[in-house]
């Protein structure tokens, strides 16, 4: 790779002994046009809903301008049950933040939002590796993070090729879990789905309650910007 000039590693979800069974399921939250502190309200708001869940989950700086989620998971499941789980999961992060996240996949139709993107986890996807540096001004490196770490005065260039040797001597390998033991994502979907349904219900609730607004205004002949009342 060094012959070839390659600055970053960008490898499978899975490995060599199971290519077909990814290790985790990967939240990408995309921001290219975004500030950095948006990312970090979407990624505390996305590790609020998991720890709700029971659902451990892990995170890193991409060493651009977005950030990585993963949840480690059992050996049992295809990239496809697992793309499809992620997308529940992103759902639902949509769901509680709508003005700064959208699941639209073209950039200009996000209007300036963030992607929590799940397709991701489609075979043959890859990922900027843990600990992997990136190609652009600064040299970043993409770096595991501590979860009090993921606070608003979280700066990705400061993990970089002259800072991040020192920092992995101190803290150590955090990014172990991520490969170590799995959750099962049958014990989790039922109470994710829930989750999914009560979003749903308030939606509904909202909706329901400005409609009744609507109607009682009509009948007591408030209109849009008239404060006159018809007797």
């Amino acid at each position: 790779m060094a012959n070839l000039g390659c600055i970053e590693i960008n490898p499978w979800h899975s490995r060599i002994d199971s290519l077909d069974n990814p290790d985790y399921r990967l939240i990408d939250l995309d921001a290219k046009t975004c500030p950095f502190e948006a990312v970090v309200t979407v990624a505390l708001e996305t590790k609020s809903l998991l720890d709700e869940l029971g659902i451990p989950s892990y995170s890193k700086t991409s060493g651009k301008t977005g950030m990585h989620i993963c949840i480690p998971v059992d050996k049992n499941y295809t990239y496809e049950q697992s793309r499809q789980f992620a997308e529940i999961l992103v759902g639902n992060i949509q769901k509680r933040n709508p003005k700064l996240t959208s699941v639209l996949r073209t950039p200009s139709k996000r209007k300036g939002k963030i992607y929590p993107d799940f397709m991701q986890n489609r075979a043959d996807q890859t990922m900027a590796a843990p600990y992997s540096l990136r190609p652009v001004p600064g040299a970043t490196v993409s770096t595991p993070l501590h979860c009090d770490e993921v606070n608003h005065k979280l700066n990705p260039s400061q993990f970089n090729i002259k800072s991040a040797p020192k920092r992995f001597e101190e803290v150590g390998d955090l990014w172990e879990p991520v490969l170590g033991k799995g959750i099962s994502m049958d014990e989790v979907l039922e109470d994710l789905l829930q989750e999914d349904l009560l979003q749903e219900n308030e939606e509904r609730k909202m909706a329901l309650e400005k409609e009744r607004r609507q109607k009682c205004h009509r009948k007591t002949g408030v209109k849009k910007g008239n404060a006159n009342i018809s007797t």
